[in-house]
């Protein structure tokens, strides 16, 4: 028998407003509300992004900790996994390019993991990216991962490796043969972003045929790619992804009425195609992840 498929639900992200949809969660409550209401519909792991009330990204740690404490006084089981992804975008200015302009959030890589240090969540990301992002551009240079790569491994963590096209499992399947990243690896394939890898099914076969041997992984599409791209991924042997962080529709022109519908239509999907959803103990004994207490504030 195959095992079970993990499906992650991206509950908030940093990209989607609530100008887009009112179903968004902000507040640390309503994150971890969100988060649960997954897991009941069927989720193993949350992958969580904070904000302040008023929807903008936060880094704060204030927003991490309360998030996560409510999630771990809660009666479900849940995998939490946090991001690591925001610092990490530069704006040149119009007039002189090497001169951040106004959005520029790039930082130094040690800020980025404060958090994942303090709180020891399971899993965090740890993105591979350099690319552009609308007028910005996305900077992950592989001294800067480095960093974060360690400081993540010495907190107990294990790092999810967000891989975007294929020059970034190449930085990875690097830093694995080096030693720097354990194996096997857990990558996440993301799919669809603008000049990022296409969204098609051939383009996912090519992206896991270069992941090493024995690796884990998972794969989703954003936008209207959510659902193709999650049943592509699975037929392929992979695990799975959805929530509001990567699309906001059911269907085309319905609003998903927060995360749990997303996540109830993603189990039915796999469901139907034969598969079973993991719970959150199976996707620890599938991923060797352990639960772990926070440092002392």
């Amino acid at each position: 028998m195959a095992e079970p498929t993990i499906l992650t639900c991206a509950v908030t992200g940093n990209i989607t407003t609530v100008d887009q949809t009112p179903y968004l969660p902000v507040t640390p409550e309503q994150i971890a509300e969100e988060c649960l209401e997954a897991v009941r519909a069927g989720a193993s792991i949350v992958h969580i992004h904070v904000r302040y009330p008023d929807g903008r990204p936060s880094m704060e740690l204030a927003h991490y900790r309360e998030v996560v404490e409510r999630l771990r006084a809660a009666e479900e089981d849940v995998v939490i996994n946090l991001t690591t992804g925001p610092g990490q975008r530069f704006i040149p200015s119009e007039d002189e390019p090497s001169v951040a302009a106004p959005g520029t959030t790039l930082i130094r890589p040690e800020p980025r993991v404060v958090h994942v240090e303090q709180l020891r969540p399971e899993l965090c990301s740890l993105d591979f990216n350099t690319m552009y992002s609308g007028n910005s551009v996305v900077i992950n240079t592989p001294a800067n991962v480095e960093i974060m790569a360690e400081r993540i491994q010495a907190a107990g963590v294990r790092p999810e490796l967000e891989v975007f096209d294929s020059g970034d499992i190449q930085l990875a399947n690097h830093m694995i043969q080096q030693g720097k990243l354990a194996a096997p690896a857990f990558f996440q394939i993301v799919l669809g972003i603008r000049y990022g890898a296409i969204a098609t099914p051939e383009t996912l076969a090519y992206l896991k045929s270069l992941l090493p041997p024995g690796t884990h992984w998972s794969a989703f599409g954003v936008s209207r790619w959510e659902f193709p791209m999650l049943a592509q991924s699975w037929l392929l042997g992979g695990h799975v992804r959805v929530g509001l962080e990567d699309n906001i529709y059911l269907e085309k022109g319905v609003l998903a009425q927060g995360n749990r519908p997303l996540v109830e239509k993603a189990v039915r999907l796999v469901r139907d195609l034969g598969g079973r959803i993991a719970t959150p103990g199976e996707a620890r004994e599938i991923l060797g992840l352990k639960k772990q207490a926070p440092r002392p504030a």
